[in-house]
This record gives structure tokens, sequence and C-alpha cells, in this order.
């Protein structure tokens, strides 16, 4: 809520979420992203287009993935097992996010516990995109981010206030 509301006006990308949650809470999640934010916001569905400028939440039983078509980028639920104890699992979606947007790819890992998000990011940074992360003060916990920074894979460690600032450059350079 700190982040995306910053984002609109400036931003007309997609944004893929996951959030780490449960049942009817992802829903309520996306309503009140869309309110904030301004951004169209929907819990994804298999088959969903991807398009510019719309938000799109991992529902909270499938790890959100997107593949290109002719033409076009679609979201396509993963069932399989929990990765990093986590279903959904950032990595899964980074990992098709890297393939799809290689170098145009931009990675957020905020505050987290475990290391979920580590292997999806290295997989941005080997297809030519960026990572950043939000820095050790602002986070609640440093599990993730911290896993990503110590891996040597994020462009900059940003405070939670920074980081719209941050995306918005980093946006712009591509």
């Amino acid at each position: 809520m700190k982040i995306l509301p910053k984002l609109h006006g400036l931003v007309n990308t997609p944004i893929l979420i996951t959030q780490h949650s449960s049942g009817s809470f992802t829903q309520a999640l996306a309503e009140q992203i869309e309110r904030a934010s301004k951004f169209p916001t929907r819990v994804a569905k298999t088959a969903d287009i991807i398009q510019p400028g719309h938000i799109y939440l991992a529902p909270s039983d499938s790890h959100l993935t997107i593949k290109q078509t002719i033409g076009e980028i679609r979201c396509y639920l993963d069932h399989s097992p929990a990765e990093n104890y986590s279903k959904p699992s950032v990595n899964p979606m980074l990992r098709s996010v890297a393939k799809i947007y290689g170098r145009r790819a931009l990675a957020v890992i905020l505050t987290g516990m475990g290391k979920d998000g580590l292997e999806g990011c290295r997989s941005i940074v080997e297809h030519g995109g960026r990572v950043l992360v939000q820095d050790e003060t602002t986070s609640v916990v440093w599990g993730m981010p911290g896993a990503v920074a110590q891996a040597g894979l994020a462009n900059a460690k940003v405070p939670l206030a920074l980081i719209p600032e941050a995306i918005h450059r980093c946006l712009k350079t591509r």
C-alpha cells in the first residue's frame, strides 16, 4: 500500500504479485490494492491476458506463471507442489517473467520470512533483468530480501519509502 499508489500515472507496465496468503484474503487484498492504487487489479486466472497498467495477484492455492502465445502474454496457474514451503511461491512467477521479459524484467522483493524468491531472482538476473530488494532497516523480516541481497543478486537495497522512485527509475532506463 506504500508502493503501488505512488506508481499510478508513472508506470504503465503489467504488475504481477505473489503474496503468501490463504483463502479469501487474496480477493480482499486485490480489492484493497485496486481502491488504493487506482490500477485495475484482479486475482489471476488461467488465460487472463496480461495488460499494461494492470495488477495480477497469484491466487492463494496456485503459483502464478505467465506464457507467451501468438501476440499475447497470458496468466497460467501452476498447481505443482509448494516451493520453499510456499504456495503460491514467488519463484515460478519470476522464472516465467524472466523467460518472457528478459532484460525488461524487474523483480522487487519485499519483507518476508524464508528465502522464497531467491531462485526466481537468479533467473531474472541470468536473463539480464534487474532486482530491487527492500533494505534491512525498513523490513519487518529481512529473510526474503536478505537472501537475495546476500546472494549478490540485488541491484539495489532500497528503503520502503524510496521503492516507488527506484521502480520508476529502473523502468525508465529499459
